[in-house]
């Protein structure tokens, strides 16, 4: 692995996601380079390199001296591979925030032999769809066998970001779950069902929407049934064309959205929970995605491959190094 200088290049740098991110590595005093099409709103101070996808040797120009490269420009199934490409040729990590189920898989399946033998870690769906409930189901877990694992996520709004809306005309792969072990096609229509949150979200209708989760965790962890399901309000407002945008409301730049995300497994030794709750989902992907770049430039970080983000770390330390700044959670008896 590249190890120069523990550099972090952003790919996507002023778009939503990267702004919070370019944000969060200067908060945390990393060094950064901004990289992509149009660097005209890069804060003061921070190096800029434009570079497009279609452009190998700009991209790799721009990541030659930095150890970890994180994407965050969607829609991932258009971004993901060039962008890996390239940070192969350099020798660097890869990061990106897909909650794309088809961007993650492909990531997984086309990668893992070609980062071993690079001894470079690539690491897709590290944001808050894929890499937070990854976490959760690892620590919550580990390595023992689970028969049944849903993931329910409530948010109290849906403000879509412009990358959201791209990313979800681009996205028509059909969505998959886990059953008896295997990736398959998830039930069209959705499944409905409710469920009981904590307070401040209560009891939300649900729909069967599965993420980039659905991957991440069947990618490393033993679950023979797996799904993912999203309150139907949210839902709604994501797939109205009125909505708006979503609106800073503090100094850190978060909207003012509330999230709860959960997930239950269920074995022959009972039901176990674990549970987090934290404000704005674009926002709480750039702690996540930075935390794991930061592990990523020590010395002790040994390992290669195409990873999630509850194999490559301790997802409980992992964990516990946002709370209570960024996150608040739990693991208990369902």
């Amino acid at each position: 692995m590249n190890k120069n200088k523990g550099v972090t290049a952003v790919y996507g740098a002023t778009g939503h996601a990267g702004a919070f991110v370019i944000a969060e590595l200067l908060r945390r005093g990393l060094p950064v380079v901004a990289v992509g099409r149009d660097m005209s709103r890069v804060p003061a101070g921070v190096t800029a390199r434009i570079a497009t996808l279609d452009d190998a040797t700009a991209l790799d120009r721009a990541f030659a001296d930095c150890s970890v490269v994180i994407n965050c420009a969607g829609p991932f199934l258009d971004t993901a591979s060039p962008i890996i490409e390239a940070a192969l040729r350099v020798g660097s990590a890869y990061l990106d925030v897909t909650a794309e189920q088809a961007s993650a898989l492909s990531t997984f399946e086309l990668y893992d032999e070609r980062a071993r033998a690079s001894g470079v870690a690539i690491i897709p769906a590290a944001g808050f769809y894929g890499g937070l409930a990854d976490l959760l189901a690892s620590a919550l877990v580990g390595q023992r066998p689970v028969d049944d694992m849903t993931v329910a996520i409530a948010l109290d709004h849906w403000w879509p970001t412009k990358g959201t809306l791209k990313t979800g005309e681009r996205n028509l792969v059909p969505r998959v779950v886990v059953q008896n072990g295997n990736l398959v096609p998830m039930a069209v229509p959705a499944t409905k069902t409710a469920w009981t949150f904590d307070s401040p979200h209560g009891v939300q209708e649900m729909e069967e929407m599965p993420f980039s989760e659905i991957i991440t965790i069947s990618r490393h962890l033993h679950v023979r049934n797996l799904r993912a399901y999203l309150n139907t309000s949210s839902l709604d407002e994501v797939r109205a064309p009125t909505t708006p945008q979503p609106v800073a409301v503090d100094a850190h730049g978060r909207s003012a959205q509330t999230f709860a995300i959960e997930v239950v497994a269920h074995d022959g030794m009972g039901t176990r929970r674990a549970a987090a709750q934290g404000q704005d989902i674009y926002a709480i992907t750039a702690p996540l995605v930075v935390e794991a770049a930061a592990r990523m430039h020590q010395p002790s970080f040994a390992r290669s491959g195409a990873l999630s983000l509850g194999e490559a770390f301790d997802a409980e330390d992992f964990l516990r190094s946002f709370e209570p700044e960024h996150l608040v959670f739990e693991f208990g008896a369902a």
